[in-house]
């Protein structure tokens, strides 16, 4: 389970994207909230039946930040490494 943040918003989308990838055996990992920059730290899954399932690091940004956008609006900077 990612880690909390002191804001539910944030926490709610993080819960939501982690289910995604953790679906596929990924990882999500917070590594810090900071004003409008949230960095996290993801980990593809394997899925050695269907490759094309398991979401790339560009994929989950853009979850994220449509994600965000709705829940969070003033987290605008998302780094995903």
């Amino acid at each position: 389970m990612v880690q909390s943040t002191s804001d539910s918003s944030v926490d709610f989308v993080l819960a939501q994207i982690e289910t995604m990838v953790g679906s596929e055996g990924g990882t999500l990992a917070l590594v810090s909230l900071d004003g409008s920059t949230l960095k996290l730290t993801y980990t593809p899954g394997i899925n050695d039946e269907c490759p094309e399932c398991v979401p790339t690091h560009d994929m989950v940004n853009q979850f994220l930040t449509a994600s965000l956008g709705i829940h969070a609006p003033y987290v605008t900077n998302v780094e995903l490494s």
